[in-house]
């Protein structure tokens, strides 16, 4: 970014926290900006998480959308309407995204793509001079992970993780609490995601590719199949050759708070079993139904999910807890309370939740490239990192069926069955990036 753009005028501004405004209330939020002071992105995946970023990057007024891409033009285009309609000047369109980040003037690469896209786009946009604000979870193998982090650091550019319960108030505030000691000694942490809103994914038949979708693009690295409906925008989340499933989709946000309150990283071994216990016989591929344990030494952190069923643990469909030897933590996106043992120490009752996760996500990002502070990001390359490991780890127990260990010096398993896992293999044309 040329140096009269890092110059952020002091009194930019978002929306109060703890305020959420429908997309057509985001004009009127907005004020007039120099020219010089404008931050000019680019999204890249537009259709679902995507979008969301944008809009919550739009509401700070420095914000201006020059490009959005997708492998979709029918996504591109009802996007496209929606900013128009609103008074937003309309960005230039892309389908291929190496061709948007030719753009000189875009400072920000938005990266709302499926997981197996995450590596190759975002050290694409570093090698281009753009700062980034990247999906979780940041890759789709350990391989892809480790390649991004060293592609952060050398490029030296900001690079925020999608994982924006680190910038919602009442998580900080629950770590804050956990770390009084007034808990005792924690030797067991619960993460969970009970999710009754969804039910099968019905098996349907290849079918021709959809008129404006460049399906070539989108399978990228991923394996050449035929055209599925099931495998395409928002279900490719159940697809072993896309992502991991929820163990990744929500466990990478849950279980990073275990992480970050226990000050931990890396568990010495994990143990899973699970399957398609609720739907056998429909098209997912990644389990339904899963159980990790992860041994961290001295204490051990359980990763609970299932499809099709709500009633998670202490009467909540999500969530984290602390289980301490004088009380028990419990937090959620709603709010966090103690639950004392024996009267060891107070109750606290439901401390609930106050601002705008990712609203607060994004301002800090924008914070940090304005004063050029890496080191104050709420959720950096490092800590994307961590915690796609961990969640990685229990997807490679869950499919090789054995306890699983990780060696940080060799950066790899004690098994070979799990060292099969690390490295994806790209396809199409495409090939892993080397740092």
């Amino acid at each position: 970014m040329k140096s009269s753009r890092r110059k952020f005028i002091q009194t930019a501004s978002v929306l109060a926290a703890g305020s959420v405004l429908p997309l057509e209330a985001l004009t009127s939020s907005r004020r007039p900006v120099s020219a010089n002071d404008k931050v000019r992105v680019g999204l890249i995946g537009a259709n679902g998480q995507g979008f969301s970023d944008l809009t919550s990057f739009l509401k700070n007024p420095e914000i201006e959308c020059i490009a959005m891409c997708d492998i979709d033009r029918n996504v591109l285009n009802n996007r496209t309407d929606n900013l128009t309609k609103l008074g937003f000047p309309r960005p230039k369109l892309y389908v291929d995204y190496r061709k948007m980040l030719e753009n000189k003037d875009i400072d920000v690469a938005i990266i709302g793509t499926p997981d197996h896209w995450h590596c190759l786009i975002l050290v694409d946009s570093l090698e281009a001079g753009k700062h980034a604000y990247c999906e979780k979870p940041i890759g789709n193998s350990i391989a892809e992970i480790n390649i991004m982090q060293k592609a952060v650091k050398k490029h030296g550019k900001i690079v925020q993780v999608g994982q924006w319960q680190r910038s919602q108030p009442h998580f900080v505030d629950a770590i804050n609490y956990l770390r009084t000691g007034k808990l005792g000694r924690i030797r067991t942490c619960k993460a969970w995601s009970y999710v009754d809103w969804k039910g099968a994914v019905p098996k349907v038949p290849d079918s021709p590719v959809p008129e404006g979708v460049d399906y070539h693009m989108w399978l990228g690295p991923a394996p050449e199949r035929p055209f599925n409906k099931n495998r395409f925008h928002f279900t490719f989340r159940w697809f072993w050759d896309y992502a991991g499933g929820l163990m990744t989709d929500w466990g990478v946000h849950l279980i990073d708070y275990i992480l970050y309150g226990m000050d931990k990283a890396v568990p010495l071994s994990v143990m899973a079993i699970g399957g398609k216990y609720a739907f056998p016989d429909d098209a997912m591929e990644t389990p339904d139904t899963m159980t990790t344990v992860y041994d961290f030494k001295d204490f051990t952190m359980i990763w609970e999910h299932t499809i099709g069923i709500g009633g998670g643990n202490y009467g909540r469909a999500h969530g984290m807890a602390y289980i301490g030897e004088n009380g028990t933590l419990v937090l959620d996106r709603n709010g966090w309370e103690v639950i004392p043992e024996k009267q060891r120490i107070a109750a606290l009752p439901v401390q609930k939740n106050v601002g705008v996760g990712l609203d607060l996500h994004v301002k800090n990002f924008l914070d940090c490239l304005k004063n050029n502070t890496p080191q104050k990001l709420n959720a950096s390359i490092d800590i994307g990192r961590n915690v796609a490991l961990v969640a990685q780890m229990g997807n490679i127990a869950y499919r090789t069926g054995e306890k699983v260990s990780w060696d940080s010096a060799k950066q790899q398993f004690a098994t070979a069955t799990a060292n099969k896992f690390i490295v994806p293999e790209y396809h199409n044309g495409w090939v892993l990036p080397k740092y």
